[in-house]
């Protein structure tokens, strides 16, 4: 998984059908497992655009979307918000939610 500035952000989530960015610290045991978890859904989905930015240079992100902790996954389709997602709990849960074709 590629580290993301916003501005690539911005660019990959307008210009592809679905892309996510996990965002994180470095001091978090939590987000290093989410991160794990991640990379096992890159290799099973290689299409799935997924990048990373850590919270500490994303200021203007947090305020854009209201994060309110980390690990923090930003999910979008065709450019749309589609969930926030704090609690990964498994690959199996995460998978499903990158295979649902409409998310409600």
């Amino acid at each position: 998984m590629e580290e993301w500035s916003i501005d690539q952000w911005n660019k990959e989530r307008t210009n592809t059908e679905q892309t996510a960015l996990f965002v994180y610290t470095t001091m978090c045991g939590t987000c290093q497992v989410a991160e794990k978890m991640l990379a096992i859904i890159q290799t099973m989905r290689p299409n799935l655009r997924i990048g990373k930015i850590n919270v500490q240079f994303a200021s203007q992100l947090v305020e854009q979307y209201k994060i309110e902790s980390v690990p923090c996954l930003l999910v979008e389709k065709q450019g749309n918000m589609e969930q926030k997602l704090y609690a990964f709990q498994s690959v199996p849960y995460l998978l499903e939610i990158f295979d649902k074709k409409t998310l409600t």
